[in-house]
């Protein structure tokens, strides 16, 4: 009767721990910032985008207008236990360029200058059900006008 007891101690010590572990917040990194140092080496008006990839990486991001710049992105997120995970820390530091090609500015953002930006994805609805070739030329006839010629 004894060894019953003890191994339900055991048991139930063990689930306990188990569900300590799990209830213990865990933190993940996502992306990249250089460190304060490299950032130093970089002169305004001096450096070019080779040297600034030399000098500090490659960026994750990069500006989508004849490349403006170079955005370094770091994003830290806080799981704990079920509940939803929570954006607790994100540093952008944004390099850009002017047009011959020399380091123009250097910020840095965080979450706190930032403001939320909901994402969300919708499809258009073309109203087009996938209508036969036939159907379509048949369905343009008498639908000319003088505008098109």
């Amino acid at each position: 009767m004894t060894g019953g007891l003890n191994r339900m101690r055991w048991a139930v010590l063990a689930l306990c721990f188990v569900g300590l572990v799990a209830c213990t917040t865990q933190y993940r990194n996502h992306g990249y910032v250089p460190v304060p140092e490299d950032l130093e080496k970089i002169k305004v008006g001096v450096d070019t985008r080779e040297s600034v990839a030399e000098a500090v990486g490659t960026p994750s991001a990069s500006g989508v207008l004849n490349e403006s710049g170079y955005y370094y992105v770091r994003t830290q997120i806080r799981h704990y236990g079920a509940r939803k995970p929570k954006v607790v820390d994100r540093r952008l530091l944004a390099i850009t360029f002017d047009s011959n090609g020399r380091v123009r500015n250097i910020e840095e953002f965080t979450l706190e200058d930032g403001n939320v930006v909901p994402l969300t994805r919708r499809i258009t609805d073309n109203d087009v059900e996938n209508p036969g070739f036939i159907k379509q030329i048949l369905g343009n006839i008498g639908n000319f006008g003088p505008v098109g010629f």
